[in-house]
């Protein structure tokens, strides 16, 4: 004890066990973000809001909330690369966010959150490849071909019902390739979490404003009471906007990137659990199966100790 006790200064260890704490709890946090996002885009279809209006307050709110710290972060966002930029504000701002509600609105949360995040690897490698020319790993495969599989399941879960589900599925996979791209360009922008977040955000809502105005996004946010927004400003404009973009670097931060990737692959599993009371969507077994590979694809691809440049680590 007196040798553990030279070896470190007093309080060290207390520190960064308070500091793991926290982390986890911030953890915690943000794969409830992520499973209640899946949760809200599928919600738009059982409100009167439309998609146009769930944008609007998933942009509007972080926008007014990060206001005050833009001028501070303006000399990074000059520095960003124009590709990089480019990619961040696609992949997780409006083309991002309309296509996984068109996406979610003929499928389930179940089919949100596994083929737009527990499809990010596969995302990653393919936008990597085609882009930057990044490989990934022989160790890598078997992951990604469980996610594949996974995403067949999805498919035939859906039944022989037309062709509405079947679009809806390519929609949320080109989702899933947007957000793949965002996760390279955030790599590549040199911003820190807040940076990203503004980039995501101000030119989603400069392009969103004259869509809503022009009545090209249709709105009927006028009509819908103060009671029914609230759950959507608290996910998608306070969780998704603001509290995920904090909560997830801290956990990486005191975590490492290898437990947060494994948790994180969670988050399916725990958007299409929370789906059945929430939303009344009961999976068929197809579907749950999906999930459940396409989560241990994930987990398998994250443990790989051996990783390309362009695909490590990724949810």
């Amino acid at each position: 004890m007196s040798q553990l006790s030279s070896t470190f200064p007093p309080g060290t260890a207390r520190a960064r066990s308070s500091g793991t704490l926290l982390g986890w709890a911030a953890l915690a946090v943000t794969v409830l973000i992520w499973a209640a996002f899946a949760l809200t885009i599928r919600a738009i279809g059982h409100s009167p809001l439309t998609p146009g209006d769930v944008a609007l307050i998933r942009f509007l709110i972080p926008a007014a909330l990060l206001l005050p710290l833009l001028p501070s972060r303006l000399p990074a966002l000059r520095r960003v690369p124009p590709h990089a930029a480019l990619m961040i504000t696609a992949g997780a701002g409006l083309p991002f966010f309309l296509i996984a509600a068109a996406g979610g609105a003929s499928t389930s949360a179940a089919h949100v959150s596994a083929l737009v995040a527990g499809t990010t690897p596969l995302s990653v490698v393919l936008v990597g490849a085609a882009l930057f020319r990044d490989r990934v790993t022989a160790a890598q495969w078997p992951g990604l071909g469980l996610i594949l599989l996974g995403i067949v399941l999805l498919v035939a879960g859906l039944g022989t019902v037309g062709t509405s589900p079947l679009t809806g599925i390519a929609l949320l996979l080109s989702a899933s390739l947007l957000w793949g791209g965002y996760t390279l360009g955030m790599r590549r922008a040199g911003l820190d979490p807040l940076g990203v977040a503004m980039l995501v955000t101000y030119p989603s809502l400069l392009l969103l404003a004259p869509l809503l105005l022009s009545g090209t996004l249709p709105s009927h946010l006028t009509q819908v009471p103060w009671h029914g927004l609230l759950p959507f400003i608290a996910v998608q404009g306070i969780g998704v906007g603001v509290v995920a973009s904090l909560t997830y670097p801290y956990a990486l931060r005191h975590l490492g990137t290898l437990r947060c990737a494994t948790v994180g692959a969670l988050a399916p599993v725990l958007a299409t659990l929370l789906a059945l009371p929430l939303l009344g969507e009961r999976p068929s077994l197809a579907s749950a199966i999906g999930v459940a590979i396409v989560t241990t694809g994930v987990l398998v691809f994250n443990l790989m100790p051996t990783r390309t440049k362009g695909a490590a680590h990724v949810q």
